[in-house]
C-alpha cells in the first residue's frame, strides 16, 4: 500500500492547478487527439460536483449550449487537461453537489 501512495503522490505534485469548488465557473484547456493530430479546445462551465478521491479526483461540467444543456465529466490529473482558469467564484451554497442547477436555466 506504501509504494501505491508514494506513486500516486509524484504523479499529483506534477500537475499544479487552482483549487476549485462546486457552483465556480471554470474554463478548461484541453488536448484533443484527432486523426493523428493535436488540437486544443477550450471547455468552460459550471462545477456541479467534485469527488476527491487522490490521484482519481473528478469534478463535473455543465454548460448550456444551443438549447440543451451538456454534462461532462473530468480526470483532474489526466493527460488531456492542460491548464485550468478560475473566472468566477460562487460565495455562498448550500450543497455540496448542485445538480439542481441541471433543470434552471442559468446564465454565466
Amino acid at each position: 500500500m506504501n509504494l501505491i501512495n508514494k506513486i500516486e503522490k509524484k504523479k499529483i505534485l506534477k500537475k499544479k492547478f487552482p483549487y476549485f469548488d462546486s457552483g465556480d465557473i471554470i474554463s478548461i484547456n484541453l488536448n484533443i487527439f484527432e486523426n493523428f493530430k493535436k488540437k486544443n479546445q477550450i471547455f468552460q462551465g459550471l462545477v456541479i460536483s467534485r469527488k476527491n478521491k487522490g490521484i482519481n479526483t473528478s469534478f463535473t461540467l455543465i454548460k448550456f449550449s444551443y438549447g440543451t444543456w451538456i454534462k461532462r465529466i473530468f480526470k483532474l490529473y489526466s493527460y488531456t487537461i492542460n491548464n485550468i482558469k478560475i473566472l468566477k467564484k460562487l460565495k455562498k451554497k448550500k450543497k455540496s453537489k448542485l445538480y439542481y442547477l441541471i433543470k434552471k436555466k442559468i446564465n454565466f
